[in-house]
């Protein structure tokens, strides 16, 4: 059974009851997060239950010493750690001499967290009896600011019920905190400065190795009836890493004390100065003040929900989760930086460390191209582009030469940091999707000038890499990829991986294209790339024998592409005949056994069609669905979204809508039994593309939006808007027709259902 405990609701996630066992699992789902940091749902006062504390500033890591048993040559020495930081959210607070704590409360009645969406606020209430027998009314209110990116903000308020109560807020910073998955639990920040003056007080750490300076900080105001007392601390406590104020009220009974704190980072990224970075973001967020700041936040997420909100008439469990990967998407990235990328965690957790998957190419990039300015999209391309140094050395470490590049399979900085040897050197297909995305970026927004500029660059690299990578084999009289991971990361060291290969020769026919062309419409660009790589033609032609002559398992009985050499020798059992208590099979069975197994972690061979759609027919695509499909256990984030689109292709909308469903709500209802280490970031903008290239059946073909819009028999409509080419196209499917509306300068044509259509600025079209 996956959990059900999270209320239906369209705009918010709601938990209602407090449950120990469900702690974890919420701190994930009730996350927040600005683009610039982010943090788990901890409670802000005393918990001594279990909990996972988590706060993340975006850019920051950490290189965790790889641990294994045997050393390999070219295995990363590191492996990166998202870092947990210096705790600014933390208040203590007794009451009659009892510290509040919901793990030792003699009672928790009427306990309610939210997370508006909407306004992207966070909201938490309970009434609690300590066991000194006082009962209190507590409501919280949580956000961090999207204009002040370096700023948060708490409203913690307290209302005792039957009584008098001296209430005693103890707020405090506290850089003394580790990761829970470090190697060699070690703490990685080195406290450097801890310094106070009035309200404010300030944290300065330094993380090990990589030096990251970061000024923790915050400022508190004591309230009485929503009136300030002007209190100052009445002591403060101080060791090299933690800073802790004091302020005691007396709060008659019916009436209500709170504090505000506003805390956050700034950090030597941004700022030489820390320290006076953070004084001066305390002065812009007390000369705002709270209401203002929570105006602003509420205004801010209108206008992002004005362009990338999707609605769902209907159904609210699938508006609700929707809403709320969108919501994750734009709180983890919003594309101001482009040093910074979308991690798989995001700010909801450590697991998977790193900062960059190849699930930023595959999935993210065409729910920021449509959702946003192509610039967004444009700068996560040029996240790779400045680490194409980097992907040209780790290709070196494996033995490459000439330029190569190998992309890594986790990273921060560029270098590979993945600690595990199947992924590490095996799952090359990585490399495919860096290269597809430069194509699928120029596709959808008809901006080239990104390819002569940087992107050929990086083609070319890559195109080496996959020409040596590739072997000769005399037996078959053809070119083979031997020992890779595909997608399916339920197969290791597998000959022939269909959409490994498949993706090789791709990206050499796609950077031979893109060299002919900049060199006769781009010559200048062209003689500084190739004086720069060092390519002649005949370079180029050893490239083309190998992509025009590349194996391709196949089987003429089936009729179907093979997800390798040796799919067929298994043991072909499939999914619906094993046992449900042997699921998910990643936490029941032994690798070995899962390796000799057909069981598909998420769409490999499909993966391939899915990014080719248009190489193969549609027929062809219905005999390898139908064929992997009852395979493979969904056991990625990654995977129900391309099998939900591909449905949908195919006219199996029952089967599309129960994919969107699970790709939709994968953490709200933790499909995979593990939401409590954080949540699928990047597998959210699949859900994205299940609606609008899913239902919505959007394509971009010959420069023009093509559509094949189709809708699930359980809603009675859905819209999406999306920006192409700097036009803003809305789309409305109800059950009997679809609506399209322009928000632009100038007609645009769509291709809805074979038939052209024009669409008039300011006008509503029915088909």
């Amino acid at each position: 059974m996956n959990q059900d405990y999270i209320k239906p609701d369209n705009w918010s996630i709601i938990e209602e009851g407090f449950d120990a066992e469900s702690v974890k699992s919420s701190e994930s789902l009730f996350s927040i997060g600005n683009g610039a940091m982010g943090q788990r749902a901890n409670f802000e006062e005393t918990y001594t239950g279990e909990t996972f504390q988590g706060s993340y500033i975006a850019g920051i890591y950490y290189p965790d010493k790889t641990k294994v048993g045997w050393w390999k040559n070219g295995y990363p020495e590191y492996f990166a750690k998202v870092l947990n930081a210096p705790n600014w959210i933390g208040i203590n607070i007794e009451i009659n001499g009892e510290i509040l704590d919901l793990a030792k409360c003699k009672s928790v009645a009427n306990f309610r967290r939210e997370l508006n969406m909407k306004e992207g606020i966070y909201y938490r209430s309970f009434e609690a009896t300590l066991q000194n027998g006082t009962q209190v009314v507590a409501k919280i209110t949580r956000f961090l600011s999207l204009d002040l990116d370096e700023l948060g903000i708490i409203n913690f308020e307290i209302t005792p019920l039957n009584g008098d109560a001296k209430i005693v807020y103890k707020p405090y910073l506290d850089a003394g905190v580790q990761n829970e998955d470090a190697n060699w639990e070690e703490k990685f920040w080195e406290p450097l400065d801890v310094a106070h003056s009035g309200n404010e007080a300030f944290v300065t750490a330094r993380t090990f190795k990589t030096h990251f300076t970061a000024t923790t900080f915050m400022h508190n105001t004591i309230l009485l009836e929503s009136n300030n007392l002007n209190y100052a601390p009445s002591e403060v406590t101080k060791t090299s890493d933690r800073i802790e104020f004091s302020y005691e009220v007396t709060v008659a009974k019916g009436q209500t004390s709170a504090i505000q704190k506003l805390g956050g980072y700034t950090v030597s990224l941004n700022h030489q100065d820390t320290i006076s970075a953070a004084k001066k973001v305390i002065a812009q967020g007390l000369e705002i003040g709270y209401l203002k700041l929570a105006e602003n936040q509420k205004q801010a997420w209108s206008k992002i929900w004005e362009m990338s909100d999707i609605t769902i008439d209907g159904d609210v469990k699938a508006q609700q989760g929707i809403r709320f990967n969108i919501y994750q998407l734009n709180q983890t990235y919003l594309g101001k930086d482009s040093r910074l990328n979308i991690g798989p965690k995001g700010f909801t957790g450590e697991k998977y460390g790193g900062s960059t998957y190849w699930d930023t190419e595959a999935y993210c990039i065409p729910f920021y191209m449509a959702t946003k300015d192509q610039q967004v999209a444009r700068n996560l391309l040029t996240y790779r582009y400045n680490q194409l140094d980097k992907a040209i050395e780790n290709a070196a470490k494996l033995g490459f030469t000439n330029g190569a590049a190998l992309y890594p399979m986790v990273t921060m900085n560029g270098e590979e940091c993945h600690n595990e040897w199947e992924i590490t050197f095996e799952e090359i297909h990585r490399n495919g999707a860096i290269a597809f995305a430069i194509f699928n970026y120029f596709r959808y927004t008809g901006d080239y000038s990104y390819i002569p500029e940087k992107g050929l660059e990086v083609l070319i690299g890559i195109a080496r890499f996959w020409h040596q990578r590739a072997t000769y084999s005399t037996h078959k009289n053809q070119y083979v990829i031997l020992g890779v991971t595909g997608p399916n990361e339920y197969e290791n060291n597998v000959n022939n991986n269909f959409y490994t290969n498949y993706l090789a020769k791709w990206c050499i026919d796609y950077a031979v294209e893109q060299i002919n062309k900049v060199e006769k419409e781009y010559a200048s660009d062209f003689a500084r790339i190739m004086s720069k790589v060092n390519l002649d033609t005949a370079e180029i032609s050893h490239w083309k024998a190998v992509a025009d002559n590349m194996y391709f398992p196949y089987s003429e009985e089936l009729g179907i592409y093979l997800q390798q050499d040796g799919f067929l020798d298994k043991e072909l059992v499939k999914v619906h005949d094993l046992d449900r208590s042997q699921r998910p099979i990643n936490q029941k069975w032994s690798w070995d056994r899962i390796l000799r197994s057909p069981y598909i972690k998420q769409a490999d061979t499909l993966q391939g069609f899915y990014f080719f759609e248009d190489h193969f027919t549609k027929e062809e695509l219905e005999k390898h669905f139908n064929f992997y499909e009852p395979f493979t256990v969904h056991e990625s984030s990654l995977s129900p979204c391309v099998h939900s689109i591909q449905a949908a292709v195919l006219d199996k909308m029952e089967m599309a809508y129960t994919f969107y469903l699970r790709t939709s709500r994968l953490d709200l209802d933790d499909y995979n039994k593990e939401v409590e280490e954080g949540c699928h970031i990047t597998s959210m903008a699949g859900t994205w593309m299940s609606i609008v290239e899913g239902f919505g059946g959007m394509r971009v073909k010959n420069d023009t939006l093509h559509f094949e819009p189709k809708i699930p028999k359980e809603w009675q409509g859905y819209s999406f808007k999306i920006n192409f080419r700097n036009q803003i196209v809305k789309v409305v499917v109800n059950q009997n027709e679809t609506l399209f509306s322009l928000d632009g300068t100038q007609a645009i044509k769509v291709v809805v259902k074979g038939k052209e259509i024009q669409v008039e600025p300011n006008s509503l079209v029915k088909v």
